[in-house]
């Protein structure tokens, strides 16, 4: 049995033209039910019905119950019948962008090989919660397909640019307006040479990264497993489950946002008490007004109406890819040193707050006294997240904030 190259074409179910704005959604794990009942309202095509499908069922139901997987396959199944969905005839690639104001951002909808997530080819840097990755196994198993892509970045390929330039200037297959007024627009990429040439092309990388979407693609590599055992002798190797959905860009096109944290006490300290800790790392100057940090380690701190800078005094004595991250450094000096935070997967006395919410959020959670002090950091860089999944090692929680998110619906990978 032959190994699949690490980007496949897929047969992809997407929705016709004059459905893709209606059928378009965020992704499944941005909204809670209610958020998600209120954006669906009024909108039977909507994705949301197949993603969020406890919107269907009496309020309360237990969004990891079978009811749920049940009721999701049956919306899915409807979409199809009704021919709002519908599915290629012959496995293809997608050019799918991204834009989101001045930034654009133009990749491709791939099969990554679940062999090469097995063997960390497609490398990881997020650990996954079992409840997380139970759930997305769930909607694969019931709805017989996988609906939601994981994002992927890769080293930028000339070569690979060219081809997606060359698809992108003719006529998508649709353009729609998701939320936050990203614009998501598909392209069909389905001659012979051109999808043997991506396959080729990427065989030749030594490796792609997960950037978002490890509960996805740890549920792709599952659902393998299961579809081994389900089919038995008649599994051959080369059917669409063997390859998880995915869209991989270019990273130097991507763009994370700072992720933020906002603390509930001073760990019994006083506010005078608490500065005179933080002096002792950080050089601490007055902000006029709220102000992000304008490089790495440089942090911004919101502490009773006031903004401060700090600003690191001595660089980490450590090559450790993690421990070199902004985030490890808030993390190590601050939160756990002085406010006593040590699990930050566990504690119930930190939050984080995505930045594209922008540094007001940080106020109204502080001003409201529902949290104490707050600290904006720098963005972590695409470079840190690969050299931290080069070593192998798992990044702190809540360290990246890719934005734009991909959108549910667009494009779906049956399992055969």
């Amino acid at each position: 049995m032959n190994k699949l190259p690490i980007f496949n074409p897929i047969f992809g179910i997407r929705p016709k033209k004059e459905f893709a704005q209606e059928v378009v959604a965020p992704p499944y794990d941005v909204l809670d039910s209610k958020e998600a009942a209120e954006m669906a309202k009024g909108k039977p095509l909507s994705f949301l019905h197949i993603s969020k499908a406890e919107i269907d069922l009496p309020e309360g139901t237990d969004v990891y119950s079978e009811a749920v997987y049940k009721k999701a396959a049956e919306n899915f199944e409807k979409l199809i019948k009704d021919k709002v969905l519908i599915r290629e005839e012959k496995p293809v690639f997608y050019v799918y962008r991204l834009q989101m104001g001045q930034h654009i951002q133009t990749g491709l909808v791939i099969g990554a090989c679940v062999d090469d997530y097995d063997t960390n080819r497609i490398r990881k840097h997020e650990f996954t919660r079992p409840v997380k990755e139970d759930d997305r196994v769930n909607q694969i198993k019931f709805v017989r397909a996988q609906t939601g892509p994981a994002l992927l970045a890769y080293k930028q390929i000339p070569e690979i640019d060219a081809l997606i330039k060359k698809y992108s200037s003719k006529e998508p297959l649709f353009s729609v307006k998701g939320i936050n007024d990203v614009i998501h627009t598909v392209w069909i990429l389905d001659k012979e040479e051109d999808i043997k040439f991506i396959s080729e092309r990427f065989e030749k990388e030594k490796a792609v990264y997960i950037a978002d979407g490890h509960h996805r693609s740890a549920a792709g590599s599952r659902v393998k497993k299961m579809m081994i055992r389900e089919r038995g002798s008649n599994h051959k190797g080369d059917e669409p489950y063997n390859c998880f959905l995915a869209v991989a860009f270019p990273a130097n096109e991507m763009k994370i946002w700072d992720y933020n944290r906002v603390v509930k006490d001073l760990n019994g300290l006083s506010e005078k008490d608490f500065m005179e800790k933080l002096k002792e790392n950080f050089e601490i100057n007055p902000l006029l007004k709220a102000e992000k940090p304008s490089k790495k380690r440089e942090f911004s701190m919101y502490l009773s109406g006031k903004w401060h800078k700090l600003v690191l005094k001595k660089e980490p004595n450590t090559k450790d890819p993690v421990e070199l991250l902004d985030v490890s450094v808030l993390s190590d000096l601050v939160l756990d040193k002085i406010l006593g935070i040590k699990d930050l997967r566990k504690s119930d006395r930190i939050d984080f707050v995505g930045g594209i919410r922008g540094l007001a959020e940080l106020e109204k959670r502080v001003d409201s006294k529902e949290m104490k002090v707050a600290f904006a950091l720098y963005p972590t860089s695409i470079e840190e997240l690969m050299a931290v999944a080069e070593e192998g090692k798992v990044m702190p929680p809540k360290s990246t904030w890719f934005e734009p998110k991909l959108a549910d619906g667009l494009i779906s990978n049956p399992l055969l």
